[in-house]
């Protein structure tokens, strides 16, 4: 019975990593099935995105955050969406610094040895498929922003570089975010 109900876990949270972005792009077919998007060419990003012609396909995300902080002080990393097309796109906002806090495991942190730094934050049920006000609405020519702080979920205190890199694409819709080192000092 135990092992019954960890394999449905599994599933559920399988289909639930996958579930909004698939919500997204329906939206988006309904909205316009002719739309035609330019790749994204952000110099930051290693790899050229596949051909996607939903609205998703339309975003630039650009993450900063500043060279050096001191130690015990918080650690702001910034996202910054561009809608890049003529009409307005959307992405779902859940697993994005645009919650306003951490209530999952989004980003992957590793510190000067290459070793993953510590979530410590909460883990959040979600339920599916996403509600209309779990997206975010980018303007046509348009940019939003959020910051969070690091060290709100991750466990980053000791002095040494970190490399941080966005993993919640799965969920939010947003791909191909650079990554951004920051040394605490």
């Amino acid at each position: 019975m135990r092992n019954q109900l960890i394999t449905m876990a599994a599933c559920l949270s399988i289909f639930s990593f996958t579930a909004c972005q698939q919500s997204q792009n329906a939206q988006s077919a309904e909205n316009d099935t002719t739309q035609q998007v330019a790749p994204d060419t952000t110099a930051t990003v290693a790899e050229t995105p596949a051909a996607d012609t939903s609205a998703a396909a339309a975003l630039t995300t650009v993450m900063s955050a500043p060279e050096k902080v001191k130690a015990g002080k918080p650690v702001l990393v910034k996202f910054t969406v561009t809608n890049n097309s003529d009409k307005e796109a959307e992405f779902c906002k859940w697993h994005t610094p645009f919650e306003e806090k951490f209530l999952n495991s989004f980003f992957d942190i590793q510190d000067s040895k290459g070793e993953s730094v510590q979530y410590q934050g909460v883990m959040a049920k979600r339920i599916m498929p996403p509600p209309a006000e779990s997206f975010i609405k980018v303007p046509a020519k348009g940019t939003v922003s959020a910051e969070i702080d690091l060290t709100k979920g991750y466990k980053i205190s000791a002095p040494g570089t970190y490399k941080v890199a966005y993993q919640g694409d799965g969920i939010s819709g947003l791909t191909n975010v650079n990554t951004v080192s920051v040394t605490i000092e």
